[in-house]
């Protein structure tokens, strides 16, 4: 059971990578990993904000290794970040091979997700505490990010526009 008082920022999900997850190689097809990372990111933001929550960004996706049918893989989710209704899911995965009794980091990833209400319209998200000085680091790093994908998009809306009266 949960505390109310107290804040669920983290979530850790641990599945086994099956056959049918595998590509022609016999690693897990990315597209597989990119679904599950979504589900824990959603999982992670929903449940610290008590709400649905949608996807609005993926950032900085890592591939650091191969993840092969037969692992189990953890992703560990952190909301690192909340602004007015938008959250910054920090999720490391990491691959543990059974057999090897050995564990590898695998895939490191941002994900900014909405709160909304059940017509999709954002909701005010709850405040983040603060409670250390690597929980600090974290919404530092977190509000960083936000301001550069800000940036990209404005330069990116520009460079399109630019873009659209060269074609006409």
């Amino acid at each position: 059971m949960s505390n109310p008082g107290k804040q669920e920022k983290k979530l850790f999900m641990t599945r086994l990578m099956t056959p049918d997850m595998a590509n022609f190689s016999g690693n897990v097809h990315g597209g597989t990993i990119l679904k599950l990372l979504d589900e824990a990111a959603f999982s992670c933001a929903s449940r610290y904000c008590k709400m649905y929550v949608m996807t609005a960004a993926l950032d900085h996706v890592e591939f650091k290794s191969p993840i092969v049918v037969g692992d189990l893989v953890t992703f560990k989710c952190n909301i690192n970040y909340v602004g007015r209704s938008s959250m910054e899911v920090g999720i490391r995965v990491e691959g543990e091979k059974i057999r090897e009794k050995t564990k590898y980091h695998a895939i490191s990833c941002y994900f900014t997700m909405i709160a909304v209400n059940e017509e999709g319209i954002p909701q005010k998200a709850p405040t983040l505490l603060i409670e250390s000085e690597t929980e600090q680091k974290l919404f530092n790093a977190g509000n960083m990010r936000r301001e550069m994908r800000k940036e990209t998009k404005e330069k990116n809306l520009q460079l399109h526009v630019g873009l659209d009266t060269m074609i006409s």
